[in-house]
């Protein structure tokens, strides 16, 4: 397989799957063109041959094989499908393809129980990329089979391993002290809550403002749309007082601005929206979403540079980096009309 081959099968010029496997023009094509770009060097292993340009240096290393790493949506099943998790894996992938090691399988929590999983890990794959929390029959998982592995997220993981996170605490804590700021008092809560950081955020903040904490301000749901969407019903029929809503990530902001709606309520106007993330979609939503940042492409690159500098012997203890966050203030929030009093 070559520049050539891939450039027929994906009906673009030679010059544009360089740019794309290079990473030296973002803008080079289009992410549907990219994405077709890259399933065809994961389906196909194509590794770029190098000797020409170290023979021009003056020493030549010869090609080493089976240079993969693995990504493993540790969070949930359908994370795969969750643009946040997509972002940092298609980061990774990009900067371990610069370092001449390709992304050759994409794991979830029901693949680690396989017998095909293990020795895929044990014999084909250097290394692992961890994207999301883990359970502890993964953890296992991980002490057992895999020696090379980065946690990547926004919830540290309580295991010694590198690490490369955006603190989903102090995160939902700006996000909050903005709704605060806009004279915000009962804000509610949409998202996950066992072992969650935002959650903890959350309830920390609330106990220590100016209303007493109301577990019935909160709702359990998934990071999904429509568990954003049945979590804001739920919250809106059950607290005629609510002022803002604080959501998990952007996904279960989509739902919630979508039950806003349907509820007869207008954002901002009655209900202010926020969340964490700032995924592409979020600034073409109506309004636009009013989000905390993470850097999705920056950990997926630190996250592969890390994790192959440890499968060449470039570190042996755990390191952990943590990665700036800022609030991406849009159209989704506002003061309160009235604040409410019980």
């Amino acid at each position: 397989m070559t520049l050539k081959d891939i450039a027929a099968e994906a009906g673009v010029s030679i010059s544009t799957v360089s740019r794309v496997i290079n990473n030296t023009d973002t803008k080079a094509a289009s992410p549907q063109v990219r994405e077709r770009i890259w399933e065809i060097v994961r389906r196909t292993g194509y590794i770029p041959n190098h000797s020409a340009q170290t023979l021009k240096l003056g020493h030549y290393e010869p090609p080493v094989t089976n240079r993969s790493l693995s990504c493993l949506y540790a969070r949930t099943p359908d994370a795969p499908d969750n643009p946040f998790f997509q972002t940092i894996a298609k980061s990774a992938e990009v900067e371990a393809y610069r370092q001449d090691y390709f992304l050759k399988s994409s794991l979830t929590p029901f693949n680690v129980n396989n017998e095909e999983t293990y020795r895929l890990i044990q014999r084909d794959t250097n290394g692992v990329v961890v994207l999301g929390r883990c359970d502890k029959p993964t953890l296992k998982f991980l002490k057992q089979y895999c020696h090379n592995v980065i946690y990547t997220g926004l919830n540290p993981l309580d295991a010694k391993y590198d690490q490369v996170l955006c603190d989903g605490y102090e995160a939902t804590l700006l996000a909050l002290d903005y709704l605060r700021a806009l004279g915000h008092q009962y804000i509610g809560y949409v998202g996950e809550i066992e072992e969650e950081n935002r959650y903890r955020a959350y309830c920390d903040f609330m106990k220590t403002s100016t209303v007493s904490f109301d577990p019935s301000y909160r709702v359990a749901s998934p990071l999904t749309s429509s568990g954003g969407y049945d979590g804001a019903i739920q919250l809106l029929r059950q607290q005629q007082n609510l002022t803002a809503i604080f959501c998990g990530d952007d996904i279960a902001a989509v739902g919630v601005l979508r039950a806003v709606r349907d509820f007869g309520l207008r954002v901002p106007e009655d209900i202010s929206v926020i969340s964490i993330d700032d995924i592409e979609t979020s600034q073409y939503l109506s309004p636009m979403l009013t989000t905390v940042h993470v850097p999705m492409e920056e950990m997926g690159t630190v996250a592969a540079k890390i994790l192959i500098d440890r499968i060449n012997g470039g570190h042996t203890l755990p390191m952990q980096i943590k990665l700036p966050f800022y609030l991406a203030k849009r159209e989704s929030c506002a003061p309160p009309r009235k604040i409410a009093v019980i």
